[in-house]
């Protein structure tokens, strides 16, 4: 489990073999999870200051992999007793989003990220989302888009300050989003549950 709060930000050195090798400051052990641009991943190999991951096939498929390359997104597995800050990011990644619109909005930038319309309905207005393991909140729900407002810190902190139009990006909803949804939702076959409908429901116990 992450809290989508960036460690640092790693250096890919290489990846060959479905295997990536990194260089950071912190030092994983052989055996741990760890996230790489919102993946959680298991660290295989370790030597002075770096690691490396291995990738399998069908997280190859599923991931940007093309963001896999100089800097990228690092964090730890929370461990018991951390400090709990961002929000439960389970590393794994449902989907990738596609950057549609990238504006100034005064002190902030917002960007505006569209997903298959499979999985728009895990996205909530002010709930929370995971960008390449950032943990940000959702300011505005479109049919297969949604905005965010990014402060300047955390574009600068990033890999938001290189994304372009048309950038793909790891993506991974709310887990209470999906279990809420799928918890409440009748009929299997129907896509038309929305959150009104939620609230009320929960709202009858």
């Amino acid at each position: 489990m992450f809290t989508g709060l960036i460690r640092e930000m790693a250096e890919v050195l290489s990846f060959k073999s479905n295997v990536l090798t990194l260089k950071a400051k912190y030092e994983p052990k052989i055996g741990d999870s760890i996230s790489i641009n919102g993946a959680c991943l298991t660290v295989v190999r370790v030597a002075s200051g770096t690691f490396s991951v291995e990738l399998s096939p069908e997280s190859q498929k599923i991931l940007a992999m093309e963001n896999y390359k100089g800097k990228v997104h690092m964090e730890p597995a929370m461990m018991m007793g951390d400090r709990f800050e961002g929000h439960i990011v389970q590393g794994h990644v449902d989907c990738l989003g596609t950057v549609k619109s990238i504006k100034k909005n005064g002190n902030s930038t917002d960007f505006i990220i569209s997903l298959p319309k499979e999985y728009s309905k895990y996205i909530i207005p002010k709930g929370s989302v995971s960008i390449d393991g950032v943990s940000l909140t959702v300011n505005e729900v479109m049919e297969d888009s949604f905005r965010l407002t990014i402060i300047p810190h955390t574009v600068e902190n990033t890999l938001f300050k290189t994304y372009k139009i048309g950038s793909k990006v790891n993506l991974e909803t709310d887990m209470f989003a999906r279990y809420i949804y799928n918890m409440f939702k009748t009929d299997k076959k129907s896509d038309d549950l929305t959150w009104g409908q939620v609230d009320k429901m929960m709202a009858s116990y």
